[in-house]
């Protein structure tokens, strides 16, 4: 976890001393004695930081600096050299480096500098996180459509988003899960505050404990600085955990407390008073990772105080239309493009497995590659048209006939493994209750699909 940096100079022993030196404050050093040898060292491994002599045989450090930031502006560098100007200073932050230091400079400067340097692109790097949450919460789309079964999850989240309780989010992938949570947060009171989102299952493991509850200088090897976690940058706001289930079993105690006390305690650090709305997602099934002890079941009921379960497209299809219609205008090749009435037909009829981000997915890839200004089924994606061939004969039976049984459990199987193994969804995908589905596995020993 510690920072890197690449060191560059010509004479042996000065490398030696910067090298020991950075490495005792915790960095990982590569080095390298001339800008020639730098260069794909830098490559091959971007550090974030570039330390580099001036008067070098071969490449100077003016050149090794107009090649790093060629190649990665958001690179720090540091200019070091034993003739030191005025001009010199100037010139060499007008070319971009972040610092300039003169030979003979203490391990304390060298330090310092490297510190500072790191701070400013912790800082940079934050600052480009929040923008990039501002300006999602600027361009939130509306949630489209006018289905019964939609129109009952917006009632309920309209009323969800006046209370400060925790809402738990359930649905398949691509339903939408996320844009329901900043739709809770822009009605609540907290809408003037930060809406910060992290996706459980994106981070290592051994890393998503610092990145919710942040760390103190020193708390680990290159903790160079105090880092504010999610609850921290979402304070006063709300945060969205999607993916809670991939949320390793260790760290659900640390969680379950930040809920119950308000309060968290950043790695290394002393705890700290939050106030964050907590809106979390999932598309498994929290009663089955409970049942396997995968998932805290006191964790699962502070999460899902208010429960909020999002419908999948089949079963909001009358809503297919306007979707298509909505991301047809909104598109940057849609302009002018029209939709054959024959083409909404087909789309209604398809499963959508992928929910509303595969509608988005093959709206957007009929849009790149028609070939008029008006889509039809012409330009459906092959694997929709071969669903539309099928779906006029669900089952083909042979002429000696079929044992009713056999068709039942045939259908509870390519269900479960549709599913990868989800009995809610499963039971969803075959439109009966999940306790019919369960009866139905044990009935036919279905342990494995």
């Amino acid at each position: 976890m510690s920072e890197s940096v690449l060191l560059v100079d010509d004479d042996a022993s000065m490398r030696r001393v910067i090298e020991f030196t950075l490495q005792e404050a915790g960095y990982q050093v590569l080095t390298a004695a001339s800008g020639e040898e730098a260069l794909p060292l830098f490559r091959q491994h971007r550090p974030a930081l570039v330390v580099t002599d001036v008067r070098m045989e071969g490449m100077s450090g003016y050149q090794v600096l107009e090649k790093v930031l060629a190649e990665s502006p958001a690179t720090l560098v540091i200019i070091i050299t034993a003739y030191s100007t005025v001009e010199q200073a100037v010139g060499a932050m007008k070319s971009g480096a972040y610092d300039y230091l003169t030979k003979p400079f203490s391990g304390e400067q060298l330090r310092l500098s490297v510190a500072r340097a790191f701070e400013y692109r912790a800082l940079r790097r934050e600052n480009i996180q929040l923008h990039e949450v501002l300006q999602r919460q600027e361009s939130t789309h509306p949630i489209i459509g006018q289905s019964e079964v939609l129109r009952q999850v917006l009632d309920q989240v309209d009323k969800v988003a006046l209370s400060q309780a925790p809402v738990l989010i359930t649905g398949e992938s691509g339903t939408g899960k996320e844009l329901v949570a900043r739709q809770i947060h822009q009605v609540s009171s907290r809408r003037m505050a930060p809406f910060v989102a992290i996706n459980c299952a994106a981070i290592p493991e051994n890393l998503l404990e610092s990145e919710l509850f942040g760390h103190v200088k020193g708390a680990f090897s290159g903790a160079i600085k105090d880092q504010k976690g999610r609850f921290e940058l979402a304070h006063g706001g709300t945060l969205f955990l999607d993916e809670i289930a991939e949320l390793p079993l260790a760290l659900q105690p640390k969680l379950l407390r930040a809920l119950q006390e308000k309060e968290i305690e950043p790695l290394g650090g002393q705890s700290r008073r939050i106030d964050v709305r907590l809106v979390a997602a999932t598309n498994r099934d929290l009663h089955e990772e409970i049942s396997q002890q995968r998932f805290r079941q006191d964790l699962y009921y502070r999460l899902a105080v208010v429960p909020l379960t999002l419908p999948p497209l089949r079963e909001r299809r009358q809503d297919i239309a306007l979707l298509v219609d909505h991301f047809v205008v909104h598109h940057p090749q849609g302009r002018g493009v029209q939709i054959a009435p024959a083409l909404y037909e087909s789309l209604a009829e398809y499963a959508w497995p992928g929910n509303v981000r595969e509608l988005y997915n093959v709206v957007e890839q009929m849009l790149i590659l028609r070939q008029s200004d008006q889509l039809d089924l012409n330009d459906l994606p092959s694997h929709i048209k071969g669903a539309a061939a099928e779906s006029s004969s669900v089952l083909q039976l042979p002429p000696e006939g079929y044992p009713l049984e056999e068709i039942e459990r045939e259908a509870v199987l390519q269900a479960m493994r549709s599913c990868a193994g989800n009995k809610s969804q499963a039971a969803a995908f075959l439109r009966i209750p999940r306790h019919t589905l369960l009866y139905r596995l044990e009935k036919y020993a279905i342990t494995q699909w």
